[in-house]
């Protein structure tokens, strides 16, 4: 006997819900076992359901969907998360993967590819929607852009990572052996090479660019 997949639908649109409930009940092996019109709802049903594969919506009020996926696979990491939503833009495909769901699907998918899709997430299996897999395609095809990083001087990047880490002017002349002269000068060039307009977006350019 196959055993049952227990399924927590997760958007914030009622008739969604309705539409989806109404279509799994005709499977044997599939079982809904709670409704949540967002995020935060969401985590609270799977800490005490523990459902087998959590069929998730992106653009929810109070927690969206990719703050929910996060948390849930600390919170249940043997339920799997398979996304269903309207959007497609790379940004979100790439960040619904790396938070950890099993598939990606959209709204438009007909009734035997999202059941297919439920019970390959069940066995951990993934899934895409073809227009989100040539979204993940053509980000592997294109080339990065090149960081402005690749501007700086050695020197430079020495400053910066200092500055990255809080530290003043006095204390990266101290640390490099400079004179502060010299420091406002190189901050100054990192500055327009980056083209930020202070020290905090400075550092916050380092970090996200793993510099820090």
């Amino acid at each position: 006997m196959t055993p049952t997949i227990r399924v927590l639908l997760v958007d914030d649109h009622a008739i969604v819900r309705e539409g989806l409930q109404m279509l799994l009940a005709e499977e044997a092996d599939i079982e809904i076992v709670g409704e949540a019109s967002n995020g935060k709802v969401a985590l609270t049903l799977a800490a005490d359901l523990h459902p087998d594969v959590v069929l998730m919506d992106l653009v929810m009020p109070e927690m969206d969907g990719l703050e929910a996926m996060q948390r849930l696979r600390e919170l249940c990491p043997d339920s799997h998360i398979l996304v269903l939503t309207s959007f497609t833009d790379d940004q979100r495909v790439r960040a619904a993967i790396r938070a950890g769901a099993t598939g990606y699907l959209l709204k438009d998918v007909l009734k035997p590819e999202l059941v297919r899709a439920i019970r390959d997430a069940a066995q951990g299996r993934p899934t895409l929607h073809p227009e989100a897999q040539q979204r993940l395609m053509q980000q592997i095809s294109e080339p990065p852009e090149p960081s402005l990083l690749e501007a700086l001087t050695e020197r430079e990047r020495d400053v910066l990572r200092l500055i990255a880490q809080g530290r003043s002017n006095k204390e990266i002349s101290a640390t490099l052996h400079l004179t502060e002269g010299t420091v406002k000068g190189y901050v100054s060039a990192i500055l327009s090479k980056l083209g930020v307009a202070d020290r905090t977006q400075a550092a916050l350019y380092a970090v996200k660019h793993g510099l820090a």
